[in-house]
C-alpha cells in the first residue's frame, strides 16, 4: 500500500492562482504523454508517486490524452483508486474538452452538448464525482462564446467542477471569455497556454490580460516537448518524442539551427549550475503572473531534474540578455 512521504510539502513552492483562494504547486504534472495504454502502467505509477511525494498536488489531464484518447484518464483513475484514494482532498485534478473525441456533430469543439457529455465521460473514466478544474481546451470558431462559457458556468453549478478555465485562447478572445464568465458569476480561474523560450506568443498581450484580470496562468510545454532539455543536444534519441510515430514533436522541428541554440542555452545553464531543463523552467517561472509550469515526463529521473529548477529562479540582467541574444 502506498503511503505518501510525510515531508512532501516541505520543499515545494505554492503560488496563488490569480486572485482566487486556490494555490497550485510551482511545478505541476501533465499526463498528455506517457500515461496512455501504449505506456507501461507501473512507470506511470512511479512517476505519480514521486510527484506527490515531492509536493506536486496538481495532475492535469484531458479527454483526448493517451493514446488512445481517453486512456490517460482511465489509467489515472485506476492509480487514483489504488494509490491516492485517501489523498483525494489534497489533490487538484483537472481535465479538458475541445478536441475530437467521437463521431458526429457533437464530438468536439465548444457546444454545451459536447462539453457536458465529455465531462460526464471523463468523470466516469476517472471514477470521480467532480474535477477541481475543467477547461475549454481550444476556442471554437463557430459556437457562440456565450454558449461555451455558459456551459462552463452550468458545470460548476452542477457540482461537476469546482473551478473552470480556458486553454489556447489568444488575448482578445481570452478577455471576452473572462468577462462573460465573471458576469455569469463563475470567474475564470486559470488559462493554460503554450509557452516556452521557443514559443512566446503569450507575451503579446495575453499575459497582460491575465495579470490585469487576476486570472492564473499555467503554461504547457515549457520545455518545448523536450527540446529544452539535454535530450537533443546530439541528435534525436530513439526513445524521444520526435522519434515516436504518435508524438506531436516532429523530426523536422529538431533542425540544425534549433540544436545550435539548444547547445548555447545549455552552456549558459551550466554556468548557472543548472541543467538546461531547470533553467528553462526557471525562466518561465520568473514572471510572477505565472502560477505553475506544467511538465510532462517519461521517467522519474526527468521529474527529479525538473523539481530542482526551484532551487534557483533568479536571473541577472546579463543572463536574460544572453538568453535573448541566443533566441534571436
Amino acid at each position: 500500500m502506498y503511503l505518501a512521504d510525510s515531508n512532501r510539502y516541505a520543499s515545494m513552492q505554492y503560488r496563488r492562482c490569480g486572485k482566487s483562494g486556490l494555490k497550485l504547486p510551482a511545478v505541476s504534472l501533465g499526463l498528455w504523454h506517457n500515461f496512455g495504454h501504449v505506456d507501461v502502467l507501473e512507470n506511470c505509477r512511479s512517476i505519480l508517486r514521486l510527484a506527490f511525494d515531492n509536493g506536486i498536488t496538481h495532475f492535469d489531464l484531458a479527454n483526448n490524452y493517451g493514446p488512445p484518447p481517453g486512456s490517460a484518464e482511465e489509467n489515472f483513475g485506476r492509480l487514483l483508486r489504488e494509490d491516492f484514494k485517501s489523498y483525494r482532498d489534497q489533490l487538484i485534478i483537472s481535465t479538458k474538452a475541445g478536441y475530437y473525441m467521437w463521431e458526429g456533430p457533437y464530438g468536439e469543439w465548444g457546444s454545451k452538448k459536447y462539453l457536458v457529455s465529455s465531462l460526464d465521460q471523463s468523470l466516469q473514466r476517472m471514477g470521480l464525482d467532480y474535477v477541481d478544474i475543467f477547461y475549454h481546451h481550444r476556442p471554437d470558431p463557430d459556437t457562440p462564446l456565450e454558449e461555451t462559457m455558459a456551459a462552463l458556468d452550468l458545470i460548476v453549478r452542477q457540482g461537476k467542477a469546482l473551478y473552470v478555465g480556458i486553454s489556447n485562447y489568444e488575448a482578445t478572445e481570452a478577455a471576452k471569455a473572462i468577462k462573460i464568465l465573471r458576469d455569469l458569476g463563475t470567474p475564470c480561474l486559470i488559462h493554460q497556454p503554450k509557452y516556452s523560450m521557443f514559443v512566446r506568443w503569450v507575451e503579446e498581450g495575453l499575459m497582460d490580460v491575465l495579470g490585469n484580470e487576476g486570472v492564473g496562468c499555467i503554461p504547457f510545454s515549457p520545455l518545448a516537448q523536450g527540446l529544452l532539455t539535454n535530450k537533443y543536444l546530439k541528435g534525436i534519441p530513439a526513445d524521444s518524442r520526435a522519434a515516436k510515430a504518435h508524438g506531436f514533436l516532429k523530426e523536422e522541428e529538431v533542425s540544425e539551427e534549433k540544436v545550435g541554440k539548444i547547445q548555447q542555452l545549455n552552456a549558459l545553464a551550466q554556468q548557472r549550475g543548472q541543467t538546461l531543463a531547470q533553467m528553462a523552467l526557471a525562466w518561465v517561472l520568473k514572471d510572477d503572473r505565472i502560477t505553475s509550469v506544467l511538465i510532462g515526463v517519461s521517467k522519474t529521473e526527468q521529474l527529479t531534474d525538473c523539481l530542482h529548477s526551484l532551487d534557483n529562479l533568479a536571473f541577472s540582467t546579463e543572463e536574460l540578455a544572453k538568453i535573448e541574444g541566443i533566441l534571436k
